[in-house]
């Protein structure tokens, strides 16, 4: 209502006190995420969701601090493209949905298959965020041994949830592969949240 002040809560209603950043990101712990939104600022987080491939974000007014929060409406095309900055050390590759075309005799008609990608994330921050996401054990918290985690496979995962349970969807990574996978109604209404 009018006049309320922001409020953020973790998906479990419960207050952790300090947490380092690994573990509130590897657990999506919420109010940390708002809080490093509030520091880097909207507009420069916008910026570089842009660079990294997301296209469906608008004018930074348009947003508050729950953009981090699923507040803003992404497609999983471009969160899937935007993951695979990270899993290419920080270049970003357009999506390409058709590779290649050969007429019967072998002959390419069209070949996209060696796509040229641009640096938009620096190397080390991409590695961090893949230590990050790949740690199973700063996840433990959410399930020792939970189905994010691949033995003997260094995978990097994250989960999330829009506003109002709308939406969720969970991203998974190798260096050489990115699957997104979402969940929810097709007429937008919400999900029942179980706990």
């Amino acid at each position: 209502s009018e006049g309320e002040c922001y409020s953020p809560i973790n998906y479990d209603n419960n207050f952790r006190g300090p947490i380092s950043l690994r573990n509130a990101l590897a657990q999506s712990i919420n109010i940390p995420a708002v809080k490093v939104l509030y520091l880097a600022g909207i507009s420069d987080v916008i910026r570089l969701a842009k660079a990294m491939g997301i296209t469906t974000l608008g004018d930074a007014n348009r947003y508050g601090l729950t953009l981090v929060l699923g507040g803003g409406e992404v497609t999983l095309l471009d969160m899937a493209s935007a993951y695979g900055v990270f899993a290419t050390n920080g270049v970003r590759f357009e999506p390409t949905a058709i590779l290649k075309i050969e007429d019967a005799q072998g002959n390419s008609i069209e070949d996209n298959s060696q796509p040229a990608g641009t640096q938009v994330l620096s190397e080390q921050v991409a590695q961090q965020i893949n230590d990050v996401l790949s740690d199973n054990a700063a996840r433990e918290p959410l399930g020792a041994n939970s189905s994010l985690a691949f033995p003997n496979r260094e995978v990097a995962v994250k989960t999330g949830t829009t506003n109002n349970y709308r939406d969720a969807w969970t991203i998974g990574y190798t260096p050489s592969f990115v699957l997104g996978i979402w969940a929810g109604n097709n007429d937008n209404s919400e999900m029942e949240k179980k706990v």
